[in-house]
């Protein structure tokens, strides 16, 4: 059976009419969801000004080992230590009377102008001196408590 080339032209208008269809009716972007209004942004709450009191102080001691050497270390000494003055050897020539040690179990700690403090030396070639404290035996920069 022989088919009439009319056929064929039908044909290929009836698959042109069907792409023409399909590209008009159909959208090539799918259609976005409707989204819900946004809702304004919630205020963060604001600091309180009122002053806060040190957490150390309001706790109370587990038991009464620990109120016992809670007031031992309470307590402040009443003198200051005996300063320290070296007659041997060279003077020392870096005013040290400014520093006190940081340290909170040396004697000499919070006491300036004890003597306890000797310049060490400029560690790694930087600009700050290396201080050591002769009571104890510590060592810090001379920068230490400042901001």
């Amino acid at each position: 059976m022989v088919l009439h080339p009319l056929f064929y032209q039908l044909l290929m208008v009836a698959r042109i009419l069907i792409c023409l269809l399909i590209h008009l009716g159909l959208p090539d972007k799918p259609l976005p969801l409707p989204q819900p209004p946004l809702e304004p942004h919630k205020r963060r709450r604001t600091r309180s000004q009122e002053p806060k009191p040190f957490p150390g102080l309001i706790h109370k001691p587990l038991c009464e080992a620990c109120a016992q050497g809670a007031e031992v270390h309470s307590q402040v000494p009443g003198a200051p230590p005996p300063l320290i003055r070296f007659a041997r050897g060279r003077r020392r020539t870096v005013d040290t009377h400014a520093h006190f040690c940081p340290d909170p179990n040396c004697s000499y700690h919070g006491w300036l102008g004890g003597g306890n403090i000797r310049a060490n030396r400029h560690p790694g070639g930087q600009p700050w001196r290396q201080l050591q404290c002769v009571s104890c035996n510590g060592y810090f920069y001379e920068t230490h408590g400042t901001i």
